[in-house]
């Protein structure tokens, strides 16, 4: 019997050599044949799919699209460059319904802070990111958005420091080249959605996160009126129902703060008008001056325990000198007995500013107990991690309000009664 010529795996394999093969004894090819089993096995093992690390997809990313008619308008952010937004195209059955979310990140409120605010991505243009996620509500998974998933959605970014509210008149008082035109810029983004599609729209929602939040109260018969009459429009408003309350110390920090942005920006032209002929402008900053007075279906998404108002209005750095909040005011649990009735009535308080409200019918609330500020845009929206409320999460409350399936009216036992929050 001949001997068999062959080469043997190692040799194949080893790209530096460069020797012809030899010729095998019957004991080598023994050998050889053994090996090649056993590195087969060890191959078919590596590359079994069931035993492969599993590979995340990629986040779906938006790119950002800067105004095309924001230049005529005037319409431009604190550092005069141009407002923009991000715009996720519907598909199916959501080709005809708009989802409008409004970016938050609180306010300016003087020159100084209004000057840094517009070196940042908050007040100018030229520091946006050129793609973001769209999570939470603005998802285009249906496992983690499944009623509005294939709607046109649009993230409009804030860079104006005053709720998209602010107005060019009052620039004149400043002298320093900083734009407040904050109105002029929810205005055009408006225009040019409604010219993309919107004005066609069967369904829409305006909604928003924390400034974002407020600032789609203020605008929601706006958004309202600039849609056909027989489509059915609805608000959104996630942590933006800030409480006129005194900080412990006693002081109105908030309050003192609002009527410095409404007195620079000259926001009060773009506040409900029968607040303001009953009071100061300032206080129509406060939802609960003026959400009944809002013709459009609203849902409030909020936590009684709201951790940004808790850690900026209820207990700002300037009202705990001794720090004697510094644990509390940043990780609820931390907090003792003493400093949990100060939360619980701040609990309180805003139970009796939502009072009135919920009693209208058309309109509806996730109040939960949760530590947490802005909840649309994150899991919390829809998990199976996310805060409930009677076995709901905020996506499924939502959908039931706003395609008419049952009330919603939800709100929360007092903290730390949710073992579902994050």
């Amino acid at each position: 019997m001949s001997p068999f010529v062959a080469c043997s795996v190692m040799e194949i394999l080893r790209f530096s050599s460069l020797l012809p093969c030899r010729k095998w004894a019957k004991s080598d090819w023994l050998v050889a044949s053994t090996g090649l089993v056993l590195v087969l096995l060890f191959l078919s093992f590596f590359f079994d799919p069931t035993v492969l690390p599993s590979i995340t997809s990629p986040p779906n990313l938006v790119k950002l699209k800067l105004s095309s008619t924001a230049k005529e308008r005037g319409a431009f952010c604190l550092d005069g460059s141009l407002p923009g937004y991000h715009f996720d195209k519907g598909s199916g059955t959501g080709s005809k319904s708009w989802l409008i979310h409004l970016q938050g990140g609180g306010w300016c409120n003087t020159i100084a802070s209004c000057s840094d605010r517009a070196m940042t991505r908050l007040g100018s243009s030229n520091y946006f990111e050129d793609e973001v996620e769209f999570p939470g509500v603005l998802s285009s998974d249906p496992s983690q958005n499944p009623e509005f998933f294939n709607w046109n959605r649009v993230v409009i970014r804030y860079c104006d420091g005053a709720s998209f509210a602010g107005h060019p008149e009052a620039e004149f008082k400043n002298g320093t080249g900083l734009f407040f035109r904050g109105q002029l810029i929810w205005e055009a983004i408006m225009d040019e959605l409604l010219s993309m599609g919107m004005s066609d729209a069967k369904q829409g929602i305006l909604t928003g996160c924390s400034a974002g939040g407020l600032a789609t109260l203020i605008h929601c018969d706006y958004f309202r009126d600039h849609l056909p009459k027989d489509s059915d429009v609805k608000c959104v408003s996630d942590g933006g129902f800030f409480l006129n309350v005194l900080d412990v110390l006693g002081n109105p920090t908030i309050r003192s703060f609002y009527h410095d942005v409404v007195t620079l920006q000259g926001v009060d032209k773009s506040l409900d008008q029968k607040c303001i002929t009953k009071t100061d402008p300032s206080k129509c900053m406060f939802p609960q001056e003026f959400i009944n007075n809002i013709r459009t279906p609203v849902f409030l998404v909020n936590s009684a325990y709201d951790s940004w108002q808790i850690q900026n209005v209820l207990v700002p750095a300037s009202a705990d000198s001794d720090k004697s909040w510094a644990k509390c005011r940043l990780n609820i649990k931390e907090c003792d007995a003493a400093q949990m009735e100060v939360l619980h009535g701040f609990r309180s308080s805003l139970m009796d500013a939502i009072g009135k409200f919920n009693q209208n019918k058309a309109g509806g609330m996730f109040i939960d107990s949760c530590f947490t500020h802005c909840q649309t845009v994150t899991a919390t929206w829809h998990s199976p991690t996310s805060t409930r409320i009677e076995n709901k999460t905020i996506a499924d409350s939502v959908g039931d309000w706003y395609f008419n399936r049952k009330p919603v009216k939800l709100i929360d036992c007092p903290y730390p009664c949710n073992p579902s929050c994050p």
